[in-house]
């Protein structure tokens, strides 16, 4: 793999009201919900580092530390941002923030690990044929 330290990744979401705590099932404001932030952060990561993976590798989602500081009302741009801040064997460690068009809205920190994508569906296939 070739992840460096500061690789660096962006995501942007215009709040509709699909985006909001109602929507979602996580509060009664109609304001940016902290899921959609979170997948936002997520989405940014994506996109400091899978472009730098090998074939039939990608990067899973293991860890978020975020805190949701500020509201978001409907209509307004959000941008994720998610820099590689440390490598240890696959797990890939960031650090993360979002703001919208005011404020820093959200910060944090988010780990990743990569993994062989045929690998990962065997075990996922394996754990599903032993559901009864």
């Amino acid at each position: 793999m070739e992840l460096e330290l500061g690789l660096r990744g962006t995501a942007e979401v215009l709040v509709g009201e699909e985006h909001t705590a109602p929507r979602i099932g996580s509060g009664k404001v109609h304001v940016l919900a902290t899921p959609v932030m979170i997948n936002l952060i997520e989405a940014a990561a994506l996109a400091a580092i899978e472009h730098r993976l090998p074939p039939g590798y990608q990067s899973l989602g293991t860890h978020l530390d975020v805190h949701h500081v500020a509201a978001t009302p409907v209509g307004m741009k959000v941008r994720a941002t998610a820099e590689v801040v440390s490598v240890s064997g696959r797990t890939v460690s960031f650090k993360v923030e979002a703001r919208d068009q005011v404020d820093l809205i959200g910060y944090g920190t988010h780990e990743r690990v990569v993994v062989n994508v045929a690998k990962f569906d065997a075990r996922v296939q394996k754990k599903l044929s032993g559901v009864k």
